[in-house]
């Protein structure tokens, strides 16, 4: 059996944001992707039909810079990756931020039962949603949402100027994620700030999106992890963990 192909981590000192036209869905793959959405919201109501953008393309503009070219679509898209010989299926874009201590460990999340991928460990981020009309969807809008995934997620409402482009990663399915870099942060702030978080969001009702946090140092820690992780974590770690990151 062949290997699926390695995470790309991509230098990147700048990205740059195209939006293109959506790809045409035959008759017999709307009618699918229509029906493996709707098994998939019955056995997850919290599932909804929102407004997200997909990757179309990606390409070297210029030594350590990036254009991704993108698409307006909605989540139910996603389903197409579940229906055999479906060849519109398009890529996730989405941004994740390192949020490091200031004794080089890296803060990770466990993603709650009721998310759409629970018990899955990786860093703070999302989905990247497509800009209202009238605004861009820039590196500048990137790392906005990035912040406010990290403010979500955790608690620490670290202001979209602080953030640093680290890199771009490329999954085994060909999802893009933007890698954002926090200032490094104490240990015991981080934890404070997630209790905070996770008391308010019990008091509403709900629990936070990350039912657990932990603090890894090195990529060996991640099988350490009680459930699986996404593939870009590993080589992130890994890649943060060296001396020279």
């Amino acid at each position: 059996m062949t290997e699926p192909p390695a995470v790309e981590l991509l230098p990147a000192r700048d990205v740059r944001l195209v939006e293109t036209p959506p790809p045409e869905l035959s008759p017999g793959e709307r009618s699918a992707m229509d029906r493996v959405w709707e098994e998939a919201v019955l056995a997850n109501p919290t599932l909804f039909d929102g407004p997200m953008a997909a990757l179309t393309g990606l390409a070297v503009e210029k030594p350590h810079g990036l254009v991704l070219s993108w698409t307006r679509t909605t989540y139910r898209s996603r389903a197409l990756r579940r229906v055999p010989g479906a060849t519109a299926w398009l890529p996730s874009l989405f941004v994740s931020v390192a949020q490091p201590t200031d004794d080089r460990g890296l803060l990770v999340g466990r993603m709650a039962p009721w998310t759409a991928a629970p018990g899955r460990w990786q860093l703070p981020g999302g989905n990247v949603e497509p800009p209202y009309p009238g605004e861009d969807l820039d590196l500048a809008a990137l790392r906005r949402h990035a912040a406010r995934e990290l403010a979500e997620e955790t608690g620490s409402d670290t202001g979209p100027d602080a953030l640093t482009l680290r890199l771009v990663t490329r999954g085994r399915n060909g999802a893009v994620g933007v890698l954002f870099l926090a200032p490094p942060c104490p240990a015991s702030v981080l934890h404070e700030r997630y209790t905070a978080l996770a008391a308010v969001e019990k008091a509403e009702g709900h629990g936070p999106e990350f039912d657990r946090i932990a603090l890894i140092r090195s990529p060996d820690e991640l099988a350490a992890l009680d459930g699986p992780h996404v593939d870009y974590l590993e080589p992130v770690v890994r890649h943060l963990a060296e001396p020279s990151a």
